[in-house]
């Protein structure tokens, strides 16, 4: 079957492919964000992070060889930003929010000083698996090529929600959300455990970005992250700070914002750039169904600021 023959089953198959590719750095930054605010502390700054691992990522890879090693780079440039949001966090009278605002500025304001030397150098990519070895479509080929950290970002979500319902690390981060006198009753110390939630969160974050830069768009410039690190707190509160559920919305949100190349591969054009907002459309409808102006947002740890 040629790609003629498609036809308007291209649509869904480019959805679906787009989905996969566009929804990866939305479930590691969501699912470093779940991590952080179930611990009750909110962390705005991941979009810094974001980029930030992006490019060091990419620096990484380009000057190594190896982009297993420019992930592990952003990873801990992930770790570094979480550990100095938390260390601020926990002083007396500090806004997380405000600090999650300045540290976006100044981590995107690094990774464009420092990035600057990268923007034309080409770093090797991160390795996908052919899953459409059986089709001669190419559609389908490239719908079917699915990269590592997207297998892994699954897996990582169900680990997560099972480490959260059944393992003491996961109740003691619940507890911490939910209530800091309590876990102060029970001998635990709230800022140490938040401190190292939000590193834990800053290092998904960085390997998202590690994504973008090694993989999909697969290149380093300015403008790599379009805000996804914002929208992926919308993302957790739609998810309900559940993180199976941030892999199904990150795919929904990876749909979306594959859904303006998909329709041009077909060959519609008219307003072609108005479906490159459907993302963005989509995380303002989400905040305003969630939002409630009479009661706590459902699911919500009682220790973060936005139920408060």
């Amino acid at each position: 079957m040629s790609s003629a023959d498609i036809g308007l089953w291209g649509v869904p198959i480019a959805i679906l492919g787009g989905a996969i590719r566009v929804s990866t750095p939305f479930i590691f930054v969501s699912l470093g964000e779940c991590l952080t605010e179930r611990s009750g502390r909110i962390n705005l700054g991941l979009e810094g992070t974001l980029v930030f691992g992006a490019m060091s990522g990419y620096a990484i890879a380009y000057e190594t060889g190896s982009a297993w090693m420019g992930v592990l780079a952003a990873a801990l440039a992930g770790i570094m930003f979480g550990l100095l949001h938390g260390w601020i966090c926990k002083l007396p009278k500090v806004n997380d929010i405000a600090v999650g605002i300045a540290l976006m500025m100044f981590g995107m304001g690094l990774a464009f000083f420092f990035g600057k030397p990268y923007i034309q150098p080409v770093a090797p990519d991160l390795p996908s698996i052919p899953l459409g070895w059986w089709t001669d479509t190419p559609q389908l080929e490239a719908a079917l090529r699915v990269n590592v950290l997207f297998i892994a970002g699954g897996i990582l979500a169900f680990a997560m929600a099972w480490m959260f319902k059944t393992t003491r690390i996961g109740l003691i981060i619940r507890v911490v959300g939910d209530s800091t006198d309590a876990a102060r009753a029970m001998g635990l110390n709230p800022d140490r455990i938040r401190l190292w939630s939000t590193a834990a969160g800053g290092a998904l974050a960085g390997v998202g970005g590690a994504y973008l830069s090694l993989y999909y768009p697969g290149s380093w410039n300015e403008g790599i992250s379009s805000g996804q690190g914002l929208m992926a707190v919308a993302l957790v509160i739609f998810a309900r700070w559940n993180p199976i559920n941030c892999f199904w919305a990150a795919l929904l949100f990876g749909g979306a914002g594959a859904l303006g190349p998909a329709l041009q591969s077909v060959g519609i054009s008219q307003g072609y750039y108005l479906f490159f907002a459907a993302p963005y459309v989509l995380t303002l409808g989400l905040l305003i169904a969630t939002s409630s102006t009479t009661q706590a947002i459902s699911g919500a740890p009682d220790e973060l600021s936005i139920t408060k």
